[in-house]
Formats: structure tokens, C-alpha cells, sequence
């Protein structure tokens, strides 16, 4: 992975990354084959994440549409990537297996998930759902695997503790690879428990802080 490092302060290689292992990790839940040659991936905001995603979906074979309000980040994903490109409001009606939104927040509402027929939500966006408890409730009714957004996106914080930390590139990979299983294990407990991925995430977290809390007064 080519410049997840070097003291340049930017999180978002890093940031895409783990998006990318979190992309897979739904695929491997949903399809039982983390590949994601041939899937198509419909992408939202082409940022420094979004265009690093990209990159990263594009060398594995991935089909991707894209869109932003910028047209030339647009223009340089349709030359690098072979990507297709749609207007902003039409991404929620692509016909694709994923959809990774890597730009504004509150994208999960009522108004798109009529539009919605992805069978994965998974991006780099923060606060993807407009409203947590309904909207990711909604996707789990429609059959929609959501990769919680504060999971997924967690490579920015491992670069930050990278950075502080004088981690290497290949440190930061190790250790951002980690979200792949972590996502496994929220979707394990989501199945098991007969609950949704974010309130699943949501469990998973509480009992980590009880566990560490535990730690320290022993």
C-alpha cells in the first residue's frame, strides 16, 4: 500500500484502506467470497478518501460509478479507473452490489432508501444514517448489510496513532487490516443476536469500554 505513511499528516490513504478491507469483509458476509472482481460499487464523493478508494477497488476488478459535485475529481476517476459516472442525486438508484458513500453524512433516509437496491452500504462517510436507530433498522428490513460507519472508518484514527506513534507504512496496514475482522465479528454477533449491524457495533463497543474499564481497576 504506497503511501499510507511518512509524516504528511493526511489520514485518508490510510482512511481508504481500511474502507477497503471493510468492503470485503461485507462481501465475504454477504457472498461468502471476499473477491470483489466483476462487483460493482457504486461511490459517492471523490475526495482524497473517495479517490484512494477508488484506486483500491478499481486494481482488484472492480465495476465502479461514481459521482461528485467536482467534475474534474469526476473526470480523473473515468480516466484512471474506467469508472462510469451518474449526477449526484441519481447514485442512490444505481443498480450495484455495493454502495460506498465517502462524502456527506445522513445519505441512509427515508427519501433514498426507497432508491436503494444495493445489497451492501459501506463507506467512509461519517454518520451515514440520517436517523441511527431507524434508518439502520430500515436497511436490515430491506435485506441491506450496513457496514457501521465509526467500524469502517477507523483507519483516520490509526494513522493519527501512527503518526504520533512514528509507525511505518507497514505497521499501519497490519494494523488497519484489522477492521476486516472486526467487521466479521459485529456481523457475527448481529446474526446470532437477531439484531442489526449498528446496534450490533453499538454492543460490541459498550463491552469493549466495560472490559478496559474492568482492566484498569484490576
Amino acid at each position: 500500500v504506497v503511501g499510507l505513511l511518512g509524516g504528511s499528516g493526511d489520514p485518508s490513504p490510510v482512511t481508504a484502506y481500511g474502507v477497503y478491507q471493510g468492503i470485503k469483509a461485507s462481501a465475504a458476509h454477504r457472498y461468502g467470497d471476499d473477491s470483489l472482481a466483476g462487483r460493482h460499487i457504486a461511490v459517492q464523493g471523490l475526495g482524497h478518501v473517495g479517490y484512494h478508494l477508488s484506486r483500491h477497488l478499481a486494481s482488484e476488478g472492480a465495476k465502479l460509478t461514481v459521482t461528485d459535485i467536482d467534475e474534474e475529481a469526476v473526470q480523473r476517476a473515468v480516466d484512471e479507473f474506467g469508472a462510469s459516472y451518474v449526477g449526484p442525486n441519481a447514485i442512490y438508484e444505481v443498480d450495484a452490489d455495493v454502495f460506498a458513500p465517502c462524502a456527506l453524512g445522513g445519505v441512509v433516509n427515508d427519501a433514498t432508501l426507497e432508491q436503494f437496491s444495493f445489497d451492501i452500504v459501506a463507506g467512509a462517510a461519517n454518520n451515514v444514517l440520517g436517523e441511527s436507530a431507524v434508518h439502520g433498522a430500515a436497511l436490515d428490513e430491506r435485506g441491506i448489510l450496513y457496514a457501521p460507519d465509526y467500524v469502517i472508518n477507523a483507519g483516520g484514527l490509526v494513522s493519527v496513532y501512527g503518526e504520533l506513534n512514528g509507525w511505518d507504512a507497514a505497521q499501519a496496514t497490519t494494523k488497519t487490516e484489522e477492521i476486516y475482522q472486526a467487521l466479521m465479528s459485529i456481523y457475527e454477533v448481529a446474526e446470532n443476536e437477531g439484531i442489526g449491524t449498528h446496534s450490533a457495533a453499538d454492543r460490541v463497543a459498550e463491552h469493549r469500554i466495560f472490559e478496559a474499564r474492568h482492566m484498569e481497576r484490576t
